[in-house]
């Protein structure tokens, strides 16, 4: 009797996104980051909120829409309270926000985003397959670009060259790639004995 070993991962990111966007200041595109600042602006009982993000060369800013023209009583008096002093937390978790991006049509640098990849469950079961199996799935909630068989080798500790050749050989095989999720098997020789 074989067994399948079943680890699931996340990929965590560390910080905020970075965003790639033509500068007034300098003239040409460059990298902004999250200054951790909003900013609020209301008229009447219509709020407008921004997550204010900086270039990193010349300091100029550009406002990352949160809410446009968003009657006030929608907002509860926490989150807004959280706004006006500036929360650093909240401000990092909208510096996450994938949705937040793709609606303000932002470039996300994909190449400076820092991330970890963080074990969540590891099981083990029989299987009649003749040989054992190490199944890995990984979860993807930002959507991060990561090739599969990067995510795969950072798991493992191999390289994506090492990786290539085991699914050459056949060693490994990916199924269901998407940009949320990444599984692989992995079938190893039988114990001896």
């Amino acid at each position: 009797m074989s067994y399948l070993k079943k680890i699931e991962y996340e990929i965590i990111v560390k910080e905020s996104f970075f965003v790639i966007r033509s500068c007034a200041g300098c003239g040409r595109k460059t990298h902004f980051k999250n200054t951790k600042k909003f900013r609020v602006n209301a008229n009447g009982n219509r709020l407008d909120i921004w997550l204010i993000y900086q270039c990193e060369q010349c300091k100029h800013t550009f406002n990352l829409s949160i809410y446009e023209r968003e009657k006030s009583s929608s907002i509860t008096k926490e989150e807004y309270i959280h706004f006006l002093n500036n929360d650093e937390k909240l401000a990092e978790t909208y510096g996450k926000n994938i949705q937040l991006f793709r609606k303000n049509k932002a470039v996300i640098d994909f190449e400076r985003t820092n991330y970890d990849l963080i074990k969540l469950h590891e099981s083990i079961e029989k299987n009649n397959n003749l040989k054992e199996q190490i199944m890995i799935k990984i979860y993807n909630p930002y959507e991060l670009k990561i090739r599969a068989e990067k995510q795969i080798a950072e798991v493992l500790g191999l390289s994506r060259s090492q990786i290539k050749k085991m699914i050459q050989q056949e060693e490994i095989k990916l199924e269901n790639v998407s940009p949320q999720f990444t599984s692989a098997y992995l079938t190893l020789p039988m114990p001896k004995g």
